[in-house]
């Protein structure tokens, strides 16, 4: 997984509440189990007229958030079905970060296991930073999750909570084998023990 310290980034503001799964990534595309290749599919009933044609309208259809690497948006993003294509899907457009008021709560989950980061901010804050958003690449936002700040353009940095092992795995780009991995040596001495003292457990 590839690790997450500092992003520096075009912000795409999508001022909606309850996006569920589903309009993450439609139901009729999880037939995949690759996490490569969704990115184009994230959003669709919002990004896709029926006939394939872009929406103009819609925020990830226009310069410069075709781009974007953070999204900010409302209360209760990623509510509906657990389905992790979700993140897959954002993680394949490109972003890297979330940042709402509140998340549900697996889909919150599954986004530090796929090296997303979500961000809790308070509505006014969240609101606040569509606003420069929406001046568009004149306008990155930072975060830099060592310092748990995120960094508006005008230089003023926001304070954020993340659990301690969760920052941990993103800074070092840990998934849940990666984590297993680090402990392999221990793993390995135990199972030789093991072998040695009770090898009828080994065939």
């Amino acid at each position: 997984m590839r690790p997450f310290t500092t992003l520096t980034g075009i912000a795409a503001p999508l001022p909606m509440a309850n996006v569920d799964t589903d309009k993450i990534i439609p139901a009729r595309f999880l037939k995949t189990i690759e996490r490569k290749g969704l990115g184009k599919s994230a959003f669709a009933d919002l990004r896709y007229e029926e006939d394939g044609s872009e929406k103009p309208g819609f925020v990830l259809n226009q310069e410069p958030y075709r781009h974007a690497e953070v999204l900010i948006a409302h209360e209760n993003f990623g509510c509906g079905s657990s389905r992790e294509h979700a993140p897959w899907a954002l993680l394949d457009f490109g972003i890297r970060c979330v940042i709402a008021p509140d998340f549900a709560d697996i889909f919150f989950n599954n986004t530090f296991k796929n090296g997303i980061l979500p961000i809790k901010l308070p509505r006014a804050v969240c609101d606040a930073l569509m606003e420069d958003a929406r001046m568009g690449a004149n306008a990155r936002i930072s975060v830099d999750l060592e310092r748990q700040v995120v960094i508006r353009p005008n230089g003023e940095e926001i304070p954020f909570e993340v659990d301690p092992l969760r920052k941990h795995r993103l800074l070092n780009g840990l998934d849940d084998i990666g984590e297993t991995m680090q402990r392999a040596p221990v793993i390995g001495d135990f199972e030789a023990k093991q072998r040695a003292a009770q090898p009828w457990l080994y065939g």
